[in-house]
């Protein structure tokens, strides 16, 4: 499993339709409906709209 760090754009909403905190979290997968799973830790995770996820500046390829 490959885990990547991202970061969620400004007023992202969960599949619940809240406001999900704007941190930095662990891609997890996207599940058969389309939601993408995302975790802060064990215990506090969200389903959100993949569109929603950009890529984490650590994870982010540098220019050479």
């Amino acid at each position: 499993m490959d885990l990547r760090t991202v970061a969620i754009k400004p007023e992202t909403r969960n599949h619940k339709g809240f406001f999900v905190q704007n941190a930095d979290y662990t891609f997890v997968e996207i599940d058969k409906s389309g939601w993408a799973l995302i975790c802060v830790d064990d215990a506090v995770c969200h389903y959100v709209d993949p569109d929603n996820i950009v890529m984490a500046k650590a994870d982010a390829p540098q220019a050479m």
